[in-house]
């Protein structure tokens, strides 16, 4: 059995109203037209939905089960009409982001808490992974944006995907508090050619910042400890293991026995993006994440310049 839902409705507006007449003047219908659109519901159904007489009309048994169940119905369409202006207002809907773990440890926290406070029904879920990782994340779509980042001799080029600077993180030099430049606040490149290093495992980039910001200067860094996290390389730090470069985002918690010292932009900075698939309108939820992420980044002070 079909039953057409407009003609369903049409039935409710007669019994909301009392008669054909008053519908169809409600409508902008005529009342023929009415009359013609309850016939053929009821031979839709194959049963009398009204039953006529001299002062109007009445619902039948079948025409009060249809018109309950309209009632259902409009109550849905009207659920739904509320959830997808919240939706257009960024106010419900889901995101999911990625991040890495420095950002992740650093900047993002702030960005969801002003998220959560402004979109409470928005369900938020964050993966966290190395950029390769985001990168097959973004593709697959698991994830509609990510927090992504490169250096200079390493820019990501990456075909189907939109790409916004959010801010350039500069390197720092982390020493020990009892180091010979630990009074100081900044130092060069050239004056520690015979330090030992402390630098990160696995071919992490960060290496790769050591040995050419080293080479730069004239000299190769000697590696005295390779550590896996920026937790573990500031306490080998503490220990006078070596003194470190570290990305100034990786320094949100820093240990009372080590000193951060800045290198004048002798080291390289990293540029820190938010990107999303090319092809993909960001979501109502997406735009207003990235809004709070430039509004956290440009409160923080960070730069946000082309990165040399």
């Amino acid at each position: 059995m079909h039953v057409d839902i407009g003609r369903s409705m049409l039935l409710a507006a007669v019994a909301r109203y009392g008669s054909m007449t008053a519908a169809a003047e409600q409508l902008a219908y005529t009342p023929s037209a009415v009359s013609q659109q309850i016939r053929k519901l009821e031979g839709e159904l194959g049963l009398r939905v009204l039953s006529r007489h001299a002062k109007g009309v009445d619902l039948t048994d079948a025409g009060r089960a249809v018109v309950e169940h309209v009632a259902g119905i409009e109550r849905e369409l009207a659920a739904l009409r509320e959830q997808l202006e919240h939706i257009r207002g960024a106010r419900a809907g889901t995101l999911r982001l990625g991040t890495f773990p420095t950002f992740g440890a650093s900047l993002l926290p702030f960005a969801i808490t002003r998220f959560t406070a402004h979109h409470q029904e928005v369900s938020l879920t964050v993966r966290s992974a190395r950029l390769s990782g985001l990168l097959e994340l973004l593709h697959s779509r698991e994830i509609e944006m990510a927090v992504l980042w490169d250096y200079e001799w390493s820019r990501l080029d990456e075909p189907g995907l939109s790409v916004h600077q959010l801010l350039l993180d500069p390197t720092r030099l982390v020493v020990s508090d009892s180091h010979h430049l630990a009074q100081r606040t900044s130092a060069g490149i050239a004056e520690l050619a015979q330090e030992r290093w402390i630098t990160r495992a696995d071919n992490h980039p960060v290496a790769g910042v050591l040995l050419r910001t080293c080479q730069a200067a004239g000299y190769e860094p000697t590696v005295a400890f390779e550590a896996h996290d920026y937790q573990e390389a500031q306490a080998m730090v503490a220990a006078g293991l070596g003194v470190a470069l570290v990305p100034q985002l990786a320094l949100s918690g820093v240990r009372e026995d080590v000193r951060v010292l800045d290198l004048g932009g002798q080291a390289p900075s990293r540029r820190i993006m938010l990107a999303n698939s090319a092809d993909r309108t960001p979501s109502p939820v997406g735009t207003a994440m990235a809004k709070i992420l430039r509004q956290v980044v440009r409160e923080g002070g960070w730069h946000r310049e082309s990165a040399s």
